[in-house]
């Protein structure tokens, strides 16, 4: 009797966050900022992503070569989100000048670390102190969320989602401290 090999699927391992990963992804303007990265299934597809906290000084600069869309849901809410105007403005704070968060949305059995991932984002101008990933409620469907504690002296939290097409920023109010 003869039993057949079965070929599985390995996934690959994991590539450690670090500045070179990072610069592999999103191009050598963009640097970690000491903070962890988050993971979950952003887009709601089933397949794992992360959310890279990063400084990028110049955004628009590596996006064809390295096949990523700059948003900038903050500003967009407020009215203007065009990136190329708004990554020219002056950050509130300037030590937190050119904070972006770097999402990745997976592909296959290999998640945000596919060779070649689904898709990749960089979003500007979100004041963040602190990120986290939890689940949030919109129009009675269930996603995953980015909720962002803001800098600032109101300490606000906010969410940004995934819409389907692209990333939305909804601020949730401030705390009472």
């Amino acid at each position: 009797m003869c039993l057949g090999t079965i070929a599985l699927a390995q996934k690959t391992s994991e590539p450690t966050i670090d500045n070179a990963f990072v610069e592999k992804q999103f191009g050598s303007n963009c640097r970690l900022v000491g903070m962890p990265s988050v993971r979950g299934d952003l887009d709601g597809d089933g397949v794992e992503d992360i959310v890279i906290p990063a400084r990028c000084t110049s955004p628009l600069m590596d996006q064809a070569e390295n096949n990523y869309v700059v948003i900038d849901p903050y500003d967009g809410f407020f009215g203007y989100g065009n990136p190329k105007v708004t990554t020219a403005f002056v950050a509130d704070d300037p030590l937190r000048r050119g904070f972006s968060l770097l999402v990745i949305h997976g592909a296959g059995p290999d998640a945000w670390h596919a060779a070649v991932p689904k898709a990749k984002f960089m979003l500007v101008n979100i004041p963040y102190r602190d990120i986290k990933i939890r689940k949030l409620q919109v129009k009675k469907k269930a996603r995953m969320a980015i909720y962002v504690e803001e800098t600032g002296g109101d300490a606000m939290t906010s969410m940004v989602y995934f819409d389907g097409k692209k990333y939305r920023y909804d601020p949730m109010g401030s705390s009472m401290e």
